[in-house]
């Protein structure tokens, strides 16, 4: 079975509709990656997450390194097992948490020295190291250590970053290749392509990554503070340059309207932590835009918190209910808003593949995208 499959495509976009095979199932793209930092959906657990239907997260491998430790990890055979967790895992490397440690970090052509936000304590991560790490964890997909710049970079250091995470990139693979995976399932490796909004940048940190054949890619250093035309314009200019054959994935990114937007230019597969972070705020992702819960206008409102919302939570609970546990402090408030925002961004994407596999994506993604800023 190959590692990824294109099922359906727009005629009139570069949406598709393909299948991701993992050794922890089968994900139908595009997807998007709830994200567990610390191993842990907030204020979720593992069984509630699978009943909202997903069946890949993401995970840190900086922070699991940190806390609970590999030593940890490794006696439970990794993360699925530790946190009880069936489906499949992605793990993102910790470039950026490294990086933005900016007054504690040194980088080097080898690696990057970088001391605990935790303890102070210092630690050096190897291209090599990184990988160990993910093998440890036991994640399906793991990301390359790379460089991953501020928006506000000059020009030499989004160069460098190039340089280093390509060189980093084919290091990370060639071990992997040599050590295998620890457990009885298949990792795969993920580089990233850098390069910031800088288009020729963007081309030549994609076409060296290209030449090392990886069996996915990501796009990564965006939504780092960008003008958001940026971001979009260097997403559609990868969508012409990237391999259709193997699954993109949008690091960091992002709004309902970006997953769209996005979607039309090929992306496969998202994370960000805006629906849990914002639910976690009181902020309600909506058809017709975001709700904030905690407004005096909430106070009486006996509605339905999202009538349009086909998951049980969004057509159960009233926006006066969560408006009263918002603003008693209830943790029961957090929960519902979690759940009711994680469940509108999984159901988004199930109504774009039907819209991709339908032939109708181009006009569904338009009045979505009206419907939204309305």
């Amino acid at each position: 079975m190959s590692f990824f499959n294109v099922i359906n495509s727009c005629k009139k976009t570069s949406a598709r509709v393909g299948l991701l095979n993992t050794g922890h199932g089968q994900i139908s793209t595009p997807c998007f990656m709830p994200v567990g930092t610390y191993a842990t959906i907030k204020t979720l657990s593992s069984n509630e997450i699978k009943k909202i239907n997903y069946n890949l997260i993401l995970s840190n491998t900086y922070h699991l390194y940190l806390r609970p430790g590999i030593d940890l990890l490794e006696k439970f055979q990794g993360l699925h097992s530790f946190m009880d967790w069936d489906g499949s895992i992605l793990t993102d490397s910790g470039g950026f948490q490294i990086y933005s440690l900016a007054d504690f970090r040194k980088i080097d052509d080898n690696g990057v020295q970088f001391k605990s936000h935790l303890d102070g304590s210092s630690h050096y991560f190897t291209p090599e190291k990184i990988i160990d790490i993910q093998r440890s964890i036991g994640s399906d997909i793991m990301m390359v250590l790379d460089v991953c710049p501020d928006a506000n970079a000059d020009i030499k250091e989004h160069e460098k970053a190039v340089e280093i995470t390509t060189r980093w990139a084919k290091r990370c693979l060639e071990h992997l290749k040599n050590v295998g995976p620890k457990y009885d399932h298949p990792q795969f490796i993920s580089p990233i392509i850098q390069g910031g909004t800088n288009e020729e940048l963007r081309i030549q940190s994609a076409e060296e990554l290209l030449k090392l054949d990886a069996e996915m890619y990501a796009i990564g250093g965006l939504a780092v503070g960008e003008p958001k035309d940026e971001m979009l314009n260097v997403v559609e200019l990868l969508n012409g340059i990237m391999p259709k054959a193997k699954p993109r994935y949008l690091m960091g990114v992002g709004t309902p309207e970006d997953i769209i937007k996005c979607i039309s230019n090929g992306i496969d597969m998202f994370d960000c932590v805006m629906p849990t972070r914002n639910a976690r705020n009181g902020q309600l992702f909506t058809r017709y835009g975001k709700v904030n819960i905690r407004n005096t206008q909430y106070k009486e409102d006996m509605s339905l918190l999202d009538s349009n919302n086909q998951y049980s939570i969004s057509q159960k609970y009233t926006k006066a209910y969560l408006h009263h546990l918002f603003k008693t402090k209830e943790i029961l408030g957090c929960r519902i808003a979690t759940q009711h925002n994680l469940s509108f961004y999984f159901n988004l994407i199930e109504q774009a593949k039907e819209a991709i596999s339908a032939g109708s994506f181009n006009s569904w993604a338009k009045k979505f995208i009206a419907d939204y800023n309305s």
